[in-house]
């Protein structure tokens, strides 16, 4: 079965249903007077579809190209592009219109022309010649002479210029009708031809049937309202044109995944198909509307359907085969969603319950096959497959999770008493090494040269936020605009929201960086005179400043910014590190330099020692090294040596520590023996 007979329709996620009824009243109902316009035309000064004005003075239409509108710009190539702003200074305002194209200098010939002022055919005789000085080699009379018969001119009325052999359009107007998906070439004529307002840009959609017209107008109605990025009407107009050539009546016709393939490849398709997709999930909701009641039935929830803003679009339960399964699965996701959980967590444990379900025997119809006996197979598989990564022990804790809440909300009875996963299932965590970067790795991050290179001022202030406050990349972009505090001595404080803890939290910072993030709200403001909510706003796409700068975006700026700096490990290799790192960097830093482990925990905003400890083992470590590089003596004074690496080494090492722990004194600890008498122990009484 073909998409266009597919009349019963297809929504996205590969579920088919009838075309949702009632959709053309609701369109009819909720689309204003100035959206229902078979030709919208819309204001170069419009905040959504207008744009900057073109830098010659006195030009009402948008710059699109170099600052210039579509016509100066052209004008601007044929002159040989010379200097913008001598050209823009130089050159008259005025639409040229409907005038004649200029055509091929060679007396008779009304070809449209192609280079150096000739046609294509006389350019090629021209080229053959040895591409002589063109005024001499016309009047040399070498030219080849006019066809004969004589072609019909340009279906166009005003141009007047030859067509090009079988096409009914000169040089110029085919390759404009070729760009625009070769409509009727009458219809094309008739559009070329209507008079278009000075300074207005306008979409074309009277090649559209009814109902998707009235859709593609909604689609445009609501970007407009929304205020939130902008729509070049000559990207719509390509969309109309896909739309045009599919033969489809209805955005609804065909699933979300097909119309991500219909814009052919170019400079614009990007912007073409995100403006298409906009537009059909948008006629979806206001067909099917949004919310639980739509999504929870689906086997791929989308969460923007339930208003989840995350990088996680979907989640996916049809890799479930077990229909009990299923619905429990699903149950279990609405409800850790409901308590705050973030997509990206729900999804991994939909991902453990999917490779359960992948294990389970065929035979397992039913929530009691979920015995002790299965579960304890289904952990000698995961271990043989996953045993020391992460991934292990968090497929073990994720089904010990489901089975838990399947008892504590008694969603199903029927799970066996013996299904429970034990403290003693969970796979023992290593040691894990600290992932701090080497200092000298960092001289090389923190030379001023090589932070000068980041040249935005933005990803600059981004990346020393990171080094010098330890954020993670996904609360830093996210900072609010206002986010610098003071306590009563004016001291300056970072204010962020911990969104893996959900809660607000404040970091001391120095005064360099208090005036950079003064500078940065400065400029925000500059930018969107409005009032943007957050300090690092979107650059693109974000008329509002709603939208803050993606953390995705700025991993790739920082990969790039590597590369141009030539940070390189001890080996001279090129270093790869990542923005987490300067996190614990930082906290590795602080406990280096003897800062108490609570006031570490408390800049780093962790919810435990736990993680804390984790940097204080390099304390240790530090001094230790230490340790074994200087004299040691035994009970007598005497010079001893021992292996780091041999049975007696830990043994030294617990005594040292217990020696600096009961020996200590007013300006440090007694460095002695247990065995010996400190000739201080008086002081300590």
């Amino acid at each position: 079965m073909s998409r266009r007979d597919d009349a019963a329709g297809v929504l996205a996620g590969g579920e088919h249903a009838a075309r949702p009824a009632g959709l053309l009243e609701q369109l009819v109902a909720t689309i204003r007077p100035e959206f229902r316009s078979d030709d919208l035309v819309f204001d170069p000064r419009d905040p959504v579809f207008g744009g900057p004005p073109c830098a010659v003075c006195g030009c009402q239409r948008p710059g699109r190209a170099r600052g210039l509108c579509s016509g100066h710009h052209q004008r601007w190539a044929g002159a040989g592009k010379p200097d913008l702003a001598v050209f823009a200074a130089a050159t008259r305002p005025g639409w040229f219109g409907h005038a004649p194209l200029g055509s091929c200098d060679v007396a008779g010939c009304r070809y449209g022309r192609s280079r150096r002022g000739l046609c294509g055919r006389h350019a090629q005789q021209w080229g053959y010649a040895g591409q002589p000085e063109v005024s001499r080699w016309i009047a040399g009379g070498a030219p080849l002479p006019a066809p004969s018969p004589v072609p019909l001119s340009c279906r166009i009325a005003y141009c007047g210029v030859w067509a090009e052999g079988s096409s009914p359009f000169c040089r110029t107007h085919h390759r404009r009708w070729k760009t625009q998906g070769r409509p009727p070439a009458g219809e094309y004529a008739r559009m070329c031809e209507q008079d278009v307002p000075a300074g207005g840009e306008h979409i074309d959609l009277q090649r559209l049937p009814a109902q998707l017209k009235l859709e593609i107008q909604y689609a445009l109605q609501r970007r407009r309202d929304e205020g939130k990025a902008k729509v070049v009407p000559a990207i719509a107009q390509s969309v109309v044109h896909a739309l045009a050539r599919s033969g489809v009546t209805s955005l609804l016709d065909w699933p979300e995944e097909s119309w991500a393939r219909i814009i052919p490849p170019g400079t614009k398709s990007r912007g073409a198909t995100t403006l298409l997709l906009y537009a059909r999930r948008h006629v979806e909701d206001l067909a099917c509307g949004r919310g639980w009641q739509v999504e929870y039935r689906r086997d791929v929830w989308r969460l923007r359907k339930l208003d989840i803003d995350a990088p996680q679009a979907t989640i996916r339960f049809d890799r479930i085969p077990q229909p009990w399964l299923r619905e429990l699965a699903k149950r279990w996701t609405r409800w850790r969603l409901s308590t705050g959980m973030t997509a990206n967590s729900a999804a991994k444990g939909v991902r453990a319950i999917s490779r359960l379900a992948a294990f389970l025997p065929p035979a397992a119809n039913h929530l009691a096959h979920l015995d002790r006996q299965v579960i304890e197979r289904y952990l000698a598989d995961l271990h043989a497959a996953l045993a020391g990564t992460k991934a292990h022990r968090d497929h073990v804790g994720q089904l010990g999770a489901f089975l838990v809440a399947i008892r504590q909300h008694r969603w199903d009875d029927a799970l066996p008493a013996s299904a429970v996963v034990f403290p003693e299932d969970y796979p023992k965590d290593g040691l894990r090494l600290p992932r701090a970067l080497a200092e000298h790795v960092m001289a090389q991050v923190e030379n001023p040269a090589s932070l000068n290179l980041w040249g935005d001022p933005m990803r600059y202030l981004i990346t020393l936020i990171l080094i010098r406050c330890g954020l993670r990349i996904s609360d830093a972009v996210k900072l609010p605009r206002d986010c610098i505090v003071h306590d009563a001595n004016t001291a300056p404080y970072l204010r962020y929201y911990n969104h893996k803890m959900k809660r607000e939290a404040l970091v001391p910072i120095d005064e360099e960086l208090h005036r950079l993030i003064t500078e940065q709200q400065r400029r925000t403001l500059a930018r969107w005179p409005g009032g943007a909510s957050i300090l690092f706003p979107k650059i693109n796409s974000n008329l509002d400043g709603s939208r803050p700068y993606s953390a995705s975006t700025y991993r790739q700026a920082l990969y790039r910014w590597l590369r141009r700096c030539d940070v390189s490990d001890e080996h001279g290799q090129p270093v790869h590190l990542t923005p987490h790192q300067w996190r614990h960097t930082l906290g590795t830093r602080l406990i280096n330099r003897d800062v108490p482990q609570e006031v570490v925990r408390r800049i780093l905003d962790h919810d435990s020692h736990a993680m804390t400890a984790h940097y204080a083992r390099l304390s240790d470590t530090t001094i230790r090294r230490h340790w074994e590089a200087a004299r040691k003596v035994d009970a007598h004074g005497e010079a001893v040596t021992l292996d780091p690496d041999g049975p007696l080494a830990e043994a030294a090492w617990a005594k040292q520590r217990l020696s600096r722990a009961t020996q200590a004194l007013p300006n440090g600890f007694c460095g002695l023996p247990l065995v010996q008498t400190c000739p201080h122990e008086r002081l300590l009484l």
